[in-house]
Formats: structure tokens, sequence, C-alpha cells
């Protein structure tokens, strides 16, 4: 098949592209007076069920507004088009099979098997997966249960009252991203703290004023070798038994459990292999926050919305698999990106949560989408022949309006931006809510139509300032609304965002499912790490800035 950069589908799109990029969003609008009305998707929610037998909250969907994009009706069926001649539907349903699409490492790619419902048949080399996954969320259940019930207790007889989650990169990222995002249904009395950096600093605080005999571990690490996470974990197991007295072999294992598949380094670590929760090498660790990875997550909300959380997924995978391409919101999402990458020459993308709750979910996406599509060879091993991932950046609203919206709306970059905003605030407090959302839907429309030289000087503004406070618009944006930041409206936010990426990386042929950028950094800090110990005038082998690198590092160390 040839680069999907030589077919008719992607000339049209140059072709189109020649026609429509000087056309403006305000001319677009006016010529559509249904616009804004007419491109839009919404998918329902659901009532999921819960293990408990009580009734759930009835569930909304998720509303997206696409109008203020520089697209029309044409542009969307060309990228349609174009998803359908890079093959997106039959890579959608090869992921769905439990097919090994991730072509690198030779594996499945199912974190949809996550979600998927008791009764579901996913098979990988033979064996359907879904009974397994079932298994381990069961004994999460449990486990969570007994600390939240106060039975699971430490070394002198008292319950857990604090969970230190410790992992890197998806164990780390996923779970921190997701208690805080769903903090106003956490568990209140009991603390939760995330550790992930080698820095000792970030391990300091995250024990700092907690008792040892009520904190409990969660070591995240599906080799239970990860550099960071196993130096965390040591230092973690060292503050433990100095806090501790009278501590025996036992210990440790009373106060650690672990998410991983390798038993025997759990075991000699300490950890009683009964309290290890397994996950599998078809789950990324970017896409695997809803696996045993969230243990600490479900301590905290509970199993049942943990549950409710998962069906949010499974709405979205549902959608996904099933819905045409012009109705379907993460092929829409991603096609839109993919028109602003290749075709305008955007490189980044901005995501604007208006919801402090919300404040990791830019930094969760730039691992989802940075780590999966940030290629430049696509699954055949060749040089791509265009602009692959965007560079992922954003914090809450309105504090970026203070920050960046400057260069958003009157510096020289094209900056796409998606927008993420509630119905309902989870605590409505005096008039806060609709100033909040009025700021949302504002910097849309200011994004969007700008104001004219013409409106400035109608305004009696001082000549020389006038071209200062002129505002070009044009910036496109989506809108994503939902009524209020829920555990299925979690799922339902991350699974959008999880085959956005899915269909951005089929589209441009590249594996989304490795990370092999992550590796030559750290074999090369494995080697300077013995080297930082080593005498000031002792020989090195780098290149002469990291030589004098080092060099400085010992002489001011010693």
């Amino acid at each position: 098949m040839p680069p999907i950069t030589q077919t008719p589908e992607w000339h049209a799109l140059e072709a189109h592209f020649e026609e429509l990029r000087d056309q403006h969003l305000r001319d677009l609008f006016a010529a559509d007076p249904e616009r804004g009305q007419r491109l839009t998707i919404e998918v329902a929610g659901s009532v999921p069920e819960r293990r408990t037998g009580s009734v759930p909250e009835r569930q909304t969907g998720i509303y997206l507004d696409y109008s203020k994009n520089r697209i029309t009706d044409e542009t969307v069926e060309l990228l349609v088009a174009l998803a359908h001649r890079a093959g997106l539907r039959d890579r959608i349903d090869a992921m769905f099979r439990g097919e090994k699409i991730n072509v690198t490492e030779n594996r499945a790619v199912l974190h949809v098997a996550l979600r998927a419902p008791e009764g579901a048949v996913i098979d990988v080399d033979g064996e359907n997966v879904v009974p397994a996954v079932h298994a381990v969320l069961l004994k999460m259940a449990d486990f969570a249960d007994r600390v939240r019930a106060g039975s699971w207790t430490g070394h002198t007889g008292a319950p857990v009252r604090n969970v230190v989650n410790i992992g890197i990169g998806g164990s780390d990222l996923g779970p921190s991203m997701a208690y805080e995002a769903l903090r106003d249904f956490s568990r209140r009395d009991l603390t939760f703290r995330f550790v992930s950096n080698i820095d000792g600093n970030d391990f300091w605080e995250a024990v700092h004023g907690l008792d040892p005999a009520e904190t409990l571990f969660v070591v995240s690490s599906k080799t239970f070798t990860t550099l960071e996470t196993l130096t965390n974990a040591r230092s973690a197991r060292e503050w433990l038994l100095a806090g501790l007295t009278d501590v025996d072999e036992s210990t440790v294992a009373k106060h650690f459990v672990a998410v991983s598949t390798n038993a025997a380094e759990v075991a000699k670590f300490g950890i009683d292999t009964e309290n290890m929760f397994e996950f599998w090498d078809w789950v990324g660790g970017r896409y695997s926050y809803d696996s045993a990875i969230g243990l600490s997550l479900m301590v905290a909300i509970g199993p049942d919305r943990f549950g409710e959380m998962l069906a949010g997924f499974r709405s979205i995978d549902e959608h996904f698999r099933t819905t045409a391409f012009e109705e379907n919101l993460p092929v829409l999402l991603g096609l839109i990106g993919i028109w602003y990458d290749d075709f305008f020459g955007a490189e980044t993308l901005a995501v604007l949560p208006y919801n402090q709750y919300l404040a990791r979910f830019p930094a969760y996406l730039q691992q989802l989408d940075m780590e999966s599509n940030g290629k430049s060879v696509d699954r055949d091993g060749h040089p791509v022949t265009m602009s692959t991932g965007p560079i992922v950046w954003g914090q809450p609203g309105t504090n970026g309006q203070h920050a960046f919206y400057q260069l958003v709306h009157l510096g020289t970059k094209l900056i796409p931006c998606d927008f993420i905003g509630f119905v309902h605030a989870n605590h409505e407090l005096g008039d806060h809510h609709d100033l909040l959302m009025a700021n949302l839907f504002a910097q849309t429309e200011a994004l969007a139509f700008g104001k004219t030289r013409e409106a400035v000087e109608a305004e009696g503004v001082p000549a020389f300032q006038v071209p200062h406070r002129t505002f070009p618009g044009n910036r496109p944006t989506n809108t994503i609304l939902a009524e209020r930041l829920t555990p299925f409206t979690l799922g339902q936010l991350v699974a959008i965002y999880e085959h956005k990426v899915f269909t951005q990386g089929a589209i441009w042929n590249i594996d989304s499912f490795d990370q092999w950028g992550v590796e030559l950094g750290k074999s090369l800090a494995n080697r300077i790490v013995p080297q930082l110990q080593l005498e000031v005038s002792s020989a090195l082998d780098h290149d002469s800035s990291t030589n004098a690198l080092i060099r400085r590092y010992r002489r001011l160390r010693a």
C-alpha cells in the first residue's frame, strides 16, 4: 500500500486546504446559520450496574461541538474518505479481536478488554482474557473493601489510614490523575499520595507527616525491576522499618502490596504474592489505570464507583467500534487533529478543562498522546512522510487565561484547543460555576470570531492602541460538554482520547503502542550512575559536554 500522503484522498485534502485556508469562521457561520447546532455529536449515557445492587445515578452523555473549526461538510467528507483509505475500520476491528497490532513487540492491544462486560469473549493466543480481567477486578474489590472497612491492619494492628502509590509513567499518571479528578468521590478520612520521580524530594514529601503504622504502599511495576519504582519502593521499605519497633519478616507484607507479573521479584522484596495483583503485556502502561494499576484509586472511591468508571469507558468503546465515522466522536476528533497537524502545520494541541478536579488531565494526555504517536517511522520501519503526534499541553481554566491565552489569541502560532466543561459543579458555591462556564463559552467565541479593527475603533480606543486590541479570531476550538464530572464521565473522557490517538496512529500508519523513545536515555543513565561515584580525575568516555558536566558534578559533590 502506498504511503497515505500519496493517495488520491490525501491529494484531495491538499487541494481542499488551498480553497479553505483563507476562509474565516465569521464567514462560515454567516453562510450557515444552523452550523452551531448541526456540527455536533452526542454520545448517550447509561445506567451502569452496581455489584451491591443499589441504584446508581443516571449517567448523562458527552456532547461535542466541533462547529468552531476551520472545516466544512466537504472537509469532513474528505477526512472520512482518508480514514477509509487508511483502513481505519479494519484496524479498529483487529484491536477488538485481540490481533497483535503492536507490531514491534508482537503484542495484542487490549485496553478495551479491561472494561469488557462479563460474558464477553476476546481471545489472545486462543484464550479468552475477559474472565481473568474480572477475576482481578473481584480480587481488587475484596482488597479495597478490607482497607476501607479498617479490617486490613498493619504490623501494630492499626488499620490503614494512608495509601501511597509508587509507580512511574502510566503507573503513576493514570491513578494520580484519576484520583484528583474523582477526589470528590473518595474517602476523605483516608490519605492518598503518589510517588513517581526518582528525585528523593518526591518520596520525602509523599511520606512526610505519615505514621508508618498506618501506611500501606502500592508498588506498581510490571517486571518489578523498573529503576525509579524499585528505588522508591526500597526507600519506602527502609522508612517503614525504621519507623516501627519489633519488626520481623512479616512486617513488610503487612504494609506493601504489588501490581506486577513477576512473582519471584515481588516475593524477594518481602511482599506476599497473595497480595500481588496481575495485569498483562497486552496493556500498555499509559492505557492501564482501569486495570490493577488503578488499585489505589479503587481504594479511594470504592469498587462501585470504579465500576461506574469502567462503564463510562465501555460506552465509548462501543460507540467507537460501531458508529459510522461521520458521527463517531473519537474518530472526528482524530481527523480534525490531522487536518490541523498535516495541512495547517499546527504543532501543538491545548487541552483546557474548566474544572479544577481535572488539573492533571492535560499531563495525563501528554503521555497518552505523545508517547503513543511521537513516532518518525511507520509500522514497516520507513520514515514517515507527514507530521505525526502533536505536542499536548494545557491547564485548567480560568488560570490559563491569565497565563498563556494571550499567545493563543494574538500570537503568531495556530494552536487548536479542546475546551472541556460541565453543566453542574460538584459543589455549587454562589455564582462561581456560572462565572466559570461564562468564561469557557466566551473564550471559544472570542477565539473563533475575534474583534475587528472597526469594532475596536467604534469603542473610542486611542488610535495607537487599536492594532494591539484587534483580535484576528479564526482560532479553532472543540468544546466537550458533559452534565457533571463523575466516575462514568471520566471513563468516557479518557476513552475518547484513547481512541482519538488510535485513529490518528492508524491513519499515519505508525505503531501507537510501543515506546522505544524512552529506552536510550535510561540505558545511558545506567552507565553514568557508577561514574558519578568515581574519583574526580577518573577517565570518562562521553562527549566533551557530558564529560565536563559529570566532572563538575563530582567535584562539587566531593
